[in-house]
């Protein structure tokens, strides 16, 4: 039997490894282990790790790793203590293979003690740019550091390949995103209201604000232009997220949660779960911010997205997204021009770039392949494109 550890860390990318995680479990020639560390360990940040115990999946192991600071020190120290409990982990647990998604530093700091210890590494969604953001430079590194890439676009795998991975190697699936939006049972809106004890009102926006972290001190002054933004519209609700755990993240919860004890309107979550975000992007009239969801699964339901600023720059994007940049004015004018019954009426048309639905099977598939039918050769060649 092969053995395949799945990595989560955060919330986000947890709602979209779990249909992956699930259908693995139910695989009988794969031992199936997850191992759970980072922002899901933290009181802070919601220790949504109850969120996966109540989803009835085992976990193998949690491993701390955050440190309560969001300073650069604090996400390089981070970055140590899980290459050394990984470490340690890899080589008590000696897995086939390590499914990972994603562009963390933490995700960064785990495949490095997975390829010291000469561990297959299965990637997904590599090849995608965010030049605002350091993800660019982490995510094209765990790149050169995997054997497996599952791209969630045609271009991405050619950006993956343009890096020297072999094109069998690299497979264009869709992203999970569009998979959980299309596939997950909502809720009703009024039950998503009494879970949320929150009431939405006929018109309201879904928010989610993460640092550049390619720009230095820019954190504060963004998150008061955004806010400045919605204080000018109260007719409408305004349901947000916490920013990650990345550096200055803080800044930006705490400016937002002090909003919102002081106004009806807007709530602010922890983490709202992956069933709960998705039926509230059901009934919303727009997304706001600068996360990837914007781009990737919002897009399903046929709702504009404001992206806000350099964090998402670089990233496929369809018609339903509005970008600007961070600037009060700016702000305010995108919502008013995505709540026009004209942009309303061409998203309705609009088509997702990322995918059909089916891309955890497409997934299972070539993993089982390649790990059940011994296909795995870590000794890569780099593939080298003719100019």
């Amino acid at each position: 039997m092969k053995k395949i550890i799945i990595m989560t860390a955060t919330r986000a990318e947890y709602g979209l490894l779990k249909p992956i995680i699930k259908k693995f479990c139910k695989e009988p020639k794969i031992d199936t282990r997850v191992v759970v560390t980072g922002m899901h360990l933290s009181t802070e940040f919601g220790m949504t790790v109850k969120e996966i115990e109540q989803d009835c999946i085992n976990i193998d192991r949690k491993i701390e790793i955050l440190l309560s600071s969001d300073t650069p020190v604090a996400i390089s120290k981070s970055m140590g203590l899980a290459m050394i409990s990984f470490a340690e982990y890899f080589d008590e647990s000696r897995p086939d293979a390590l499914m990972i998604l994603g562009d963390r530093y933490e995700t960064l700091a785990v495949s490095v003690a997975a390829m010291n210890a000469c561990i297959p590494i299965f990637h997904l969604h590599g090849g995608e740019t965010t030049e605002g953001a350091i993800d660019e430079a982490v995510r094209h590194a765990i790149t050169k550091m995997s054997y497996l890439h599952f791209t969630s676009t045609e271009k991405y795998r050619s950006r993956v390949i343009q890096m020297g991975e072999a094109p069998d190697r690299v497979f264009s699936v869709g992203a999970m995103g569009v998979e959980n939006a299309l596939h997950i049972e909502l809720m009703k809106k009024e039950e998503l209201e009494e879970s949320i004890h929150f009431r939405l009102g006929e018109k309201y926006a879904v928010g989610t604000f993460h640092p550049v972290t390619l720009e230095k001190h820019t954190a504060e002054e963004q998150v008061e232009a955004l806010i400045k933004a919605i204080e000018k519209r109260p007719d409408l609700m305004w349901l947000f997220t916490k920013a990650n755990a990345d550096s200055n993240g803080r800044i930006i919860n705490e400016r937002l949660q002090e909003y919102s004890d002081t106004h009806t309107n807007l709530r602010l979550f922890n983490s709202l779960g992956m069933r709960r975000y998705l039926s509230s992007l059901k009934y919303a009239k727009f997304v706001i911010g600068n996360s990837s969801s914007g781009l990737i699964e919002a897009p399903s339901f046929k709702i504009p997205t404001i992206n806000i600023g350099d964090r998402q720059k670089g990233r496929i994007q369809g018609e339903t997204v509005l970008n600007c940049a961070p600037e009060s004015d700016e702000i305010e004018h995108a919502i008013e021009t995505v709540m026009t019954p004209k942009f309303q009426e061409k998203v309705k048309y609009a088509v997702n770039p990322y995918g059909n639905g089916n891309t955890s099977d497409l997934i299972i598939n070539i993993s089982k392949d390649f790990l059940i039918n011994n296909k795995i050769n870590i000794k890569k060649k780099f593939y080298d494109l003719t100019f």
